[in-house]
């Protein structure tokens, strides 16, 4: 009796699963299971809202995995330690796992690859559409510039959509374990409006905007008010649907589709170069020799949504309550902070990762970078107007007044710093006053 061992990380679904696919077809029986890393805790990547979140994940692909007459095996502790354990108990002709690009999935890979010995280790590139290494330059390195890279992988051949597997069998003799509560994966206070996670729902949200928003999003993805985005940036980042089944089935609707192909592939974009430089997360891509200001009290009015700039306090105020941000929204209120207070974009990267259920190391960090000046922009030292970013894409001011009910009122602080003083300071800063 063959038996694989299907390791689940970031890729919480059955259907379009490389790793469950490859492991339900070669094998008799399948052990599918996932660890509740303690080491994640530990190098900081845990939060609560995300705990909520991978909860609700972890219960939906239970019941997806018992539909097909299995169970999903839930352990604690050291992954390696954990997966290794169970293949030795069930005797696994393979291990299978995702692969993942920062340093903390590269040391988990290698130590998994040598603490099964001779038991091989099948990873897979399911996260994303096109995997790192496989759009390069003509010399053979990542790129660094997005416009070459999308030009490349839009040429670049997608593997195709996997179907679910039609049934699971575990061995008996595996003990299921219990799902996690969210408080058992990462204690403390959540956001109190979060998204409901799960494969069922990314499926079911993926539809109805296939249907309802994505031929119209090249007109509204940037309206806030609107918020003409898919809202399943939190869903690929736990894999419950994947990103090549995602554009496959956005294919065919007309210009939405095609500027919504664009957003993946700066997906794309910044895991390869996460890959290629895995330092990126905490230290400047391209350095800027810049000297961050220290000011707590304008990092707290950032933080709380009390700036007195209507768009950064709603944008700040949407992150607190639900977890998530409009990707407008994101630019400015980083652009704010890094340009107009002049404060580390990686006390910003850190906050929104605190908050964000779709906290995806790659592209929080390389997007902080990018409006920083200190990643891959060829404009480093552009300064969004947070004033013409409302008028551009919420003159109406609902998502203002969705976010700030006391906006217009005597309770609604004045502007902690001036527009022009603060671009003419950050460009001395610069050196380009």
């Amino acid at each position: 009796m063959a038996v694989a061992v299907v390791v689940f990380t970031r890729d919480l679904r059955v259907h379009d699963n490389p790793a469950l696919h490859a492991a339900a077809t070669a094998a008799d029986h399948v052990v599918p299971v996932f660890v509740v890393d303690d080491g994640i805790a530990r190098v900081g990547f845990n939060a609560p809202n995300r705990a909520a979140f991978l909860a609700d994940c972890l219960a939906d692909l239970d019941r997806s995995i018992r539909e097909r007459g299995g169970r999903l095996v839930v352990r604690r502790g050291d992954v390696v330690d954990e997966v290794v354990r169970l293949a030795e108990q069930v005797d696994a002709q393979a291990v299978h796992i995702a692969r993942d690009y920062s340093r903390y999935a590269g040391t988990r890979e290698r130590r998994l690859r040598d603490g099964l010995g001779r038991r091989p280790l099948v990873t897979y590139d399911s996260h994303v559409i096109a995997p790192p290494g496989e759009v390069v330059t003509t010399a053979g390195e990542a790129y660094s510039v997005f416009t070459p890279y999308h030009r490349t992988w839009v040429r670049h051949e997608r593997r195709r959509v996997l179907p679910a597997p039609r049934s699971l069998r575990v061995p008996s003799r595996v003990a299921a374990g219990r799902l996690p509560r969210p408080d058992e994966i990462c204690a403390g206070a959540r956001s109190p409006d979060l998204a409901a996670g799960g494969e069922s729902v990314a499926r079911a949200r993926l539809a109805q905007w296939l249907r309802r928003g994505l031929s119209g999003y090249e007109r509204s993805h940037d309206l806030l008010a609107e918020d003409g985005t898919s809202g399943l940036s939190a869903y690929l980042h736990f894999g419950c649907v994947s990103a090549v089944e995602v554009a496959a089935r956005a294919e065919g609707h007309g210009a939405g589709a095609a500027a919504f192909e664009r957003q993946m592939c700066w997906r794309d974009f910044f895991h390869q170069v996460l890959a290629a430089r895995p330092d990126v997360v905490d230290r400047d891509w391209r350095p800027r020799g810049d000297h961050w200001r220290r000011d707590d009290a304008a990092y707290r009015a950032w933080q709380d949504g009390r700036t007195g700039y209507p768009l950064v306090d709603a944008g700040m105020r949407q992150l607190a309550r639900e977890g998530r941000m409009h990707n407008r929204a994101r630019l400015v209120t980083a652009s704010f902070l890094t340009k107009h207070l002049y404060v580390d974009w990686r006390l910003g990267a850190a906050h929104f990762f605190d908050l964000l259920l779709d906290g995806d190391l790659a592209n929080n960090t390389l997007n902080w970078q990018w409006v920083a000046g200190t990643g891959t922009d060829s404009r480093p030292n552009r300064v969004l107007n947070p004033a013409r970013q409302l008028a551009r894409y919420d003159a109406g001011l609902d998502y203002v007044r969705r976010y700030v009910p006391e906006f217009g009122t005597g309770a609604y602080p004045g502007p902690i710093v001036d527009h022009g003083e603060a671009v003419a300071a950050f460009r001395a800063a610069r050196g380009r006053g």
